[in-house]
């Protein structure tokens, strides 16, 4: 089982960690423990490097695989050994604007479900930018402007961020912590981790996120557009 380290810390940027396993794989290896975010919700895996035995391999891909981290490297480079010690290092640039990307569109996702009550039936990101997909019957120029100006001023309201785990039938109990249309959490997960921005948003999550929604920046909707009767697209960039 690999321990995931950003779950507790968000902000850790390098890592010491034991190979526990070599899949047959070109390239894979499973550690003991990881920072690298393997992907979900929308946010994209983590990349960096793996430096072992004199050796630095970029990390170009990461999988889940039931219990287990499995860290694609560079398959030109000599695989470490098991047993090995090997320092991962996050491409901090990178996953620094996915944190705030991630806050971003989780603010979005708490100011519509607040003042318009839309569940989400889709969303995906990139750092800096992202989309959200709600379930409004019409979305007008009129009611967007409304949404930018009520996120902005949830950034400028300076909220704690804050992420913990808590067993299943506790957070079940929690009023609408599953906002999008169907529940995506497996039955199978009996401790559920929950991201809360104070005052604003509760919600199941398991990715990365900032402290604090001043960190994430000034908004802007970019675009908008219809993907269907009742659902439509929202597009939103981080501008700094």
């Amino acid at each position: 089982m690999t321990a995931l380290l950003y779950q507790t810390d968000s902000y850790l940027k390098d890592f010491t960690a034991a190979v526990t396993a070599l899949p047959a794989e070109a390239g894979a290896v499973v550690l003991d423990r990881t920072a690298f975010y393997a992907g979900g919700g929308g946010q994209p895996h983590d990349t960096g490097v793996l430096v072992y035995n004199d050796i630095t391999s970029p990390v170009e891909k990461i999988k889940y695989r039931g219990n287990d981290v499995v860290h694609f490297l560079n398959p030109d480079r000599p695989k470490p050994e098991i047993g090995d010690t090997v320092t991962g290092q996050i491409d901090w640039h990178r996953r620094y604007q996915l944190m705030r990307t991630h806050t971003a569109m989780h603010i979005l996702c708490g100011v519509v479900w607040r003042d318009y009550g839309a569940q989400v039936t889709g969303g995906n990101m990139e750092p800096l930018k992202g989309r959200m997909d709600f379930e409004f019957a019409s979305l007008k120029k009129e009611l967007v402007v409304r949404i930018e100006a009520a996120i902005n001023r949830e950034v400028s309201n300076a909220r704690q961020v804050r992420a913990g785990t808590m067993p299943r039938a506790e957070a079940f109990a929690i009023p609408d912590l599953i906002r999008t249309k169907i529940n995506l959490l497996p039955e199978g997960i009996n401790q559920v981790r929950v991201v809360e921005i104070e005052g604003l948003d509760v919600q199941a999550d398991g990715g990365t996120h900032v402290q604090n929604t001043r960190e994430v920046g000034s908004l802007r909707i970019a675009a908008y557009k219809s993907k269907g009767a009742i659902n439509k697209r929202i597009y939103l960039e981080i501008c700094d």
